[in-house]
C-alpha cells in the first residue's frame, strides 16, 4: 500500500510513507530532509536509503515518537519534509552576476544548524545586497516555517544554492575571480584589514566548531571581529550582519 499525505506545516509541506516519498523524490520533488525510524528494516526502507544517497539528500535517523509528532497518518518509519523554495545552480549564478556587471558579493554557511539563525542570515542577506548564499546539501539548517519567517520573507528574494561540499564552492568561486574571505578569530586581521571592494564571497561557520579547518586551508583571507569586551564570540547571524555591512561601507565608500 502507499501513502502519500500532503499538509502545510509553517508554509512547508510533507510526505509520508516510504513509497510515496521515493516516488517523490524520483519525479524531481525538492526534498529538503527526510527522517528516518531508527532501527527500521526492510526491502523497501533499504530502498529508500539508496536513493537518498544516491540523490545524496539530507537524511536523519530519529526515534518513532519525532515521527509520530510529526505525522497525523501512517508514517511508515518516514517522513520527507518539501522545501517551500527552489534552489539555484551555483555555476550558473554565478555566470550571470559576473554578466550582469555587478560586483558579486556572496555567503557560504558552513553547516549552520540553527534555522532562526540561517533566517535572519537571509534577511540581513537581502537587505545589503547578497547576490546568493551558498549551503550544504548535508549537515545544516533545512529551509522550513521557521527560517521563512525569521528571515521575514527574504528567503524568496535571495537565491540559494546548495552543493555537495563547501570546500567545491570555494574553489569554483575561486576560479570565477571571486576572492573568498573566512570569518574566523584564528586570524590576526580583523574585518577592517580586509578589502571587500573587489568580487568576493564571505563564510561564516557553524555555531558550534565554526569554519571547518579543511576549508579554512583554502581560503583566500580570514578576517574577525574585535571583540571588546569579556565574552569571546558572538551570535554568528550578528557577526554575519557584522560583516555583510562592513562590505557595504567599503563598497559605498
Amino acid at each position: 500500500m502507499v501513502f502519500l499525505y500532503l499538509y502545510p506545516m509553517q508554509e512547508q509541506t510533507q510526505i509520508f510513507g516510504i513509497r510515496a516519498i521515493i516516488e517523490a523524490i524520483n519525479s524531481g520533488e525538492i526534498i529538503d530532509k527526510v527522517f528516518l525510524q531508527k532501527g527500521l528494516k526492510g526491502d523497501l526502507f533499504t530502498e529508500l536509503e539508496f536513493v537518498l544517497r544516491q540523490k545524496s539528500i539530507n537524511s536523519s535517523y530519529v526515534p518513532v515518537e519525532k515521527l509520530n509528532r510529526l505525522t497525523k497518518g501512517n508514517h511508515q518509519g518516514a517522513v520527507a519534509q518539501i522545501s517551500p523554495i527552489g534552489f539555484h545552480d551555483l555555476e550558473s549564478l554565478i555566470t550571470e552576476v559576473i554578466e550582469s556587471g555587478k560586483i558579486p558579493l556572496f555567503l557560504l554557511l558552513d553547516q549552520l544548524s540553527d534555522v532562526r539563525n540561517f533566517g535572519a542570515i537571509i534577511r540581513t542577506a537581502e537587505c545589503t545586497g547578497v547576490n546568493g548564499i551558498i549551503i550544504q546539501k548535508k549537515g545544516g539548517a533545512p529551509v522550513n516555517g521557521d527560517t521563512i519567517k525569521t528571515s521575514a520573507g527574504a528567503v524568496f528574494k535571495v537565491p540559494i544554492c546548495k552543493v555537495d561540499h563547501i570546500k567545491d564552492a570555494v574553489f569554483y568561486m575561486q576560479s570565477s575571480g571571486i576572492k573568498v574571505i573566512a570569518a574566523t578569530e584564528k586570524t590576526d586581521n580583523t574585518l577592517y584589514d580586509i578589502s571587500f571592494k573587489e568580487p568576493c564571497a564571505i563564510i561564516m561557520g557553524s555555531e558550534d566548531r565554526g569554519i571547518n579547518p579543511s576549508i579554512l586551508k583554502v581560503v583566500d583571507d580570514k578576517a574577525k571581529l574585535p571583540l571588546l569586551g569579556e565574552i569571546e564570540s558572538l551570535n554568528v547571524s550578528v557577526a554575519c550582519g557584522a560583516f555583510l555591512y562592513e562590505a557595504v561601507r567599503q563598497r559605498l565608500s
